[in-house]
């Protein structure tokens, strides 16, 4: 989201409706002092800034609280952060919901909780699919997951007589996928899985890259 577009947005409304000229000149003095503190990057004073816009100047908007949550979250108070991302995905909008979500996603990856951070930027594109950094964030986050997730399996199975290991034709349908997944043709990579699939069930031995493709299609249709 553009920061300075925000502004511009509010400081309009503002100007046109008619009431208090010295309450609305102060109010939009403060918009211009909270929207400085962010652009020159002094994080704990763009905190203090919108704390003030909410407080004082009572602009409940679901705008100033994005922006809030980011200054939070760059003065390095991820949990203050969270707090006020979480309720913005509700708001009825598309695009404040997405990015919360999508930054929510971001703070969670960094605590390392990966299958948390992937939900978010799953709901961050359900909620607004052109949002291309929670496009690229889930896709990076699900193939990573996929293969260490996949190794991970494979040493705490490793004694299993019974697990399903999958043929060459498997691993060459695979490595296709791989290719058509590198250059973000997942509905493609997706066909060759549930093709190979249909003659060969060690083709299962890759289910959950075949759901993560599952899941990227069908936002992808959704867009």
């Amino acid at each position: 989201m553009s920061y300075t577009i925000v502004y511009r947005y509010l400081l309009w409304v503002f100007l046109i409706i008619p009431g208090d000229w010295k309450k609305i000149s102060i109010t939009n003095e403060a918009l211009a002092t909270a929207e400085n503190s962010f652009k020159d990057a002094d994080y704990e004073n763009s905190v203090r800034n919108h704390l003030a816009l909410l407080e004082d100047h009572g602009l409940d908007h679901p705008e100033i609280r994005f922006n809030l949550a980011l200054s939070y979250q760059n003065n390095g108070q991820e949990e203050d952060a969270k707090k006020t991302y979480e309720p913005l995905i509700s708001v009825e909008d598309n695009t404040i919901p997405s990015f919360a979500a999508n930054q929510q996603g971001v703070l969670l990856g960094n605590e390392k909780k990966y299958q948390e951070a992937l939900s978010y930027f799953k709901t961050a594109l359900l909620k607004n699919p052109e949002n291309e950094q929670a496009r690229y964030n889930y896709e990076l986050l699900a193939r990573w997951l996929e293969g260490n997730e996949e190794n991970q399996e494979n040493e705490e199975d490793r004694e299993e007589e019974d697990q399903i290991q999958p043929s060459n034709y498997a691993k060459r349908m695979k490595a296709q996928a791989d290719e058509m997944v590198d250059r973000f043709r997942f509905g493609e990579a997706n066909e060759i899985m549930n093709r190979a699939l249909e003659i060969d069930e060690t083709v299962a031995h890759y289910q959950k890259f075949m759901d993560h493709l599952k899941e990227i299609n069908e936002i992808n249709e959704n867009h």
